[in-house]
Parts: C-alpha cells; structure tokens; sequence
C-alpha cells in the first residue's frame, strides 16, 4: 500500500547492515502450503491466489488479502518476494477480522518496487520494508524489478524489527507514548483498533498488482 504520508516524525534505528536477529524460537513452519491460509473474512484461498511449487503468486486483484489461519503474537516471520515494475503489495501482521479492511487493524510491512515510484518511494515511510506511514528508512534496500528480495519481521511482544536483505529497516515499540503520538499525527489516527492486538493474523495484500512469494517460514519466540 503507498499513500503520501500526513507527517514524518523522528526516524527510528535504520539501516544496520547485520545479521538477522538471533533469538532462541521454536522450530521454523512452512507456510506455503494453501492449507495455511484462507481470504481475507474467507474459509476458502480465493483463486487469483497461487500456489505452484515452491511459490505463492497473486495472478490477478479482486480475490481480497491471504490471511494465515493461524493468530501469533510474539514470532519471527521470513519469507522472500519479487515483484513486477510498478508492482505494490504489502504483509500485514497481528490482523484482526472487523468490519474493516486488514490494513485497518494490522501494521504492515511495505512491498514495493521502489525504482519506479520514483521520488515518492523515497519518503522513508512508504519504501520497501518500511512500516507503512509509521516507520522507514531513508536508504534503498530493495532490489530492482523481477530480482528476489530477502525480508524478515520479527514481533517480540511490543517490540518490532522491519528487516530486508540483512539489512535493519526500522524498529519501534508498539503502545509506547511515541507509538501513540506517531498514530495521531497520520492517516491511522482514524482507526481505533490499527495495532492494538497483542496476537493477530499474518496477512498478504491484494493491492492488484502481480507479487510472489516464496520460502514463506514463520516461528515462534519462545
């Protein structure tokens, strides 16, 4: 999802070039496997979501956003995605099922072909692998059209680590007094329930434009 921004406040930690976090979890569990998922407010995966081999494609909108069948709270999720030019897409996490959209309860992280979006890709909170609208940063990560990208989020209780081709994005804490004042000062503030769950839903984003995934992995913190 990319939209202009109403403000940019302080950016957080950004742009370590490291390892990914290390943390002691349980054992990592595929999730591509169509028998993971359903729609958005769906018991079924709508058909423009597909699985073939080791992949998992958006072959067209209007099927809605993939939700995982299962709710976590404190989990690392991996996964690798490529994009066609122009491409936008996003990967929400602690989604809750209400009257509104995934996006309306879920932090999300971005999914974007950063190269041809040009001047607005570059505000920091609505690039690649930022927390849309919340928090960025002000490098390009990302690799261009049709390449994989790495990316890794991690969700330890309030703490959140943004991270795409082994490079850290952002981080934040959630329900801070700093969180609070970042959600009154966007388009957020209109959503009463956007990241307030402890535990939710991972969901991938139907924004209509082609995305893949792949090595879709996700594990719990002990």
């Amino acid at each position: 999802m990319i939209r202009t921004s109403l403000l940019a406040l302080t950016l957080g930690l950004v742009g370590a070039c490291a390892s990914a976090p290390s943390d002691s979890g349980g054992p990592w569990t595929s999730l591509m496997e169509a028998s993971s998922w359903r729609g958005y407010k769906k018991e079924a995966v709508p058909a423009q979501w597909v699985f073939e081999g080791d992949t998992l494609r958006l072959a067209g909108g209007g099927g809605g956003d993939l939700i995982t069948r299962q709710q976590f709270e404190s989990f690392e999720l991996r996964f690798q995605y490529k994009l066609e030019e122009r491409g936008n897409s996003g990967v929400m996490y602690l989604v809750l099922e209400t009257d509104g959209p995934s996006y309306a309860t879920g932090p999300e992280y971005q999914v974007l072909d950063v190269a041809w979006f040009g001047d607005n890709a570059r505000d920091p909170l609505t690039a690649a692998g930022a927390n849309y609208a919340m928090h960025g940063n002000p490098e390009d990560d990302a690799r261009p059209a049709g390449e994989w990208n790495d990316a890794l989020i991690v969700v330890r209780g309030g703490h959140v680590e943004h991270w795409l081709n082994d490079r850290l994005q952002c981080t934040y804490e959630l329900w801070t007094p700093e969180w609070e004042a970042r959600v009154e000062a966007c388009k957020w503030k209109g959503f009463p329930e956007y990241g307030r769950a402890s535990a939710g839903h991972l969901a991938l984003q139907d924004h209509g434009d082609p995305v893949w995934f792949r090595n879709l992995e996700v594990r719990e913190l002990l």
